[in-house]
């Protein structure tokens, strides 16, 4: 794809009850958490076609909890069947997951940093989960497997 087709990308932290967002640029430069989401799988759809319908996004990236050792387990089972109701809901999109082992530590580092009280660091853990994912997909190079 190239630079000037390129649009944003949004980043999922799959949640059974609370989600994490965060989103980038058209340009894929600047990213940014978006405030988290708590309810059910239904209502989380809801509101990420809101959150769809308010930005220019091509791609969803969603965080696959693989284990330390990198095999699957339940968790990543039930995520990878979350993309794919993603993929039947949202078709236009790509959606691409990514190894998010280790962005729940990053997230705890990245809110000490910014000072974040422990009340809102619990508020924000999941979307900064999200935009830790977001910024070691798009340092890869944005794969798309």
């Amino acid at each position: 794809m190239s630079a000037a087709s390129k649009r944003g990308a949004l980043a999922i932290d799959h949640g059974t009850l609370k989600w994490g967002f965060a989103i980038t640029d058209a340009l894929r430069i600047v990213t940014q958490p978006l405030p988290s989401f708590r309810g059910d799988e239904h209502a989380a759809f809801a509101y990420l076609k809101k959150l769809l319908d308010e930005r220019d996004v091509d791609t969803l990236l969603v965080g696959l909890p693989l284990n330390m050792d990198g095999s699957t387990g339940p968790r990543a089972e039930d995520v990878l069947a979350f993309v794919g109701r993603l993929a039947a809901r949202f078709p236009r999109l790509a959606i691409v997951t990514f190894d998010e082992r280790l962005t729940s530590k990053a997230a705890d580092d990245l809110a000490r940093e910014l000072g974040l009280s422990r009340d809102e660091r619990r508020d924000w853990k999941d979307s900064l989960a999200a935009l830790a994912l977001l910024r070691d997909w798009l340092a890869s190079g944005e794969p798309r497997a």
